[in-house]
């Protein structure tokens, strides 16, 4: 799956117009929190902090890259979706902040604006959290059940509804569907990197209910694989 950074790497630098800093695995694949049935590998594309586009442009740019280049885009929240090698790609473009931080800005094309994040930080809190076994199973649960979940808003959910808790991986995600059904749609969740970027305002309140009923229902199955395959 590496590979896949190799292959694209010439395309993005060609992009970049040598304002490139690096080209690094993040998200699921880097916290080590990722499935099959997800993204196969996210790619945190880098940018210098003199780039003088704008991360509108930067955003728009890259998809236009991507789609002149036959990788066939799809424009997602902050990242663009692409396949590789047959594998799913989400690309990730960001502007350093200055020359001597890991902060980077990120355009947020949903909500049209932009924010503050260190991907670094974020993959470090993840790791650090140790529930990397209970978050790909309801990441599975997730996907095979067709809900909005932002992975990393579904993932420090996980390590809040775990919080103090040590039990079995099976006895751990039963509390997480307790956690989702009782106190998902209250709950506040910061982002670890900056604390002005409110990760659950991502989902609307019908999108977090939708969640919450899924949840629901599967505290009432019987077997697992009711739940989850």
């Amino acid at each position: 799956m590496r590979n896949v950074q190799t292959t694209i790497l010439p395309v993005i630098r060609d992009w970049a117009g040598g304002y490139l800093v690096a080209v690094t695995p993040s998200g699921s694949f880097a916290k080590g929190t990722a499935n099959r049935s997800g993204t196969d590998i996210d790619l945190f594309v880098s940018l210098a902090h003199t780039t003088p586009n704008t991360l509108k442009e930067i955003y728009d740019r890259l998809f236009q890259k991507m789609q002149a280049n036959g990788y066939n885009p799809k424009t997602q929240n902050v990242s663009i979706g692409v396949k590789v090698s047959g594998y799913s790609v989400d690309l990730v473009p960001g502007k350093r902040q200055d020359a001597f931080s890991t902060d980077h800005s990120l355009y947020r094309r949903k909500a049209g604006t932009w924010t503050k994040t260190n991907v670094t930080t974020h993959i470090s809190h993840v790791i650090q959290g140790g529930r990397a076994g209970e978050t790909r199973i309801i990441k599975l649960w997730r996907d095979q059940k067709g809900l909005d979940f932002p992975s990393f808003y579904l993932e420090l959910t996980v390590i809040a509804a775990l919080a103090g808790k040590y039990g079995t991986l099976s006895g751990n995600v039963w509390t997480v569907f307790h956690y989702l059904r009782d106190t998902f749609i209250y709950a506040r969740v910061v982002d670890p990197a900056n604390t002005n970027n409110i990760i659950s305002d991502d989902l609307t309140a019908a999108e977090q209910l939708k969640i919450k009923a899924a949840a629901e229902l599967a505290l009432t199955a019987k077997t697992w694989d009711q739940i989850v395959k």
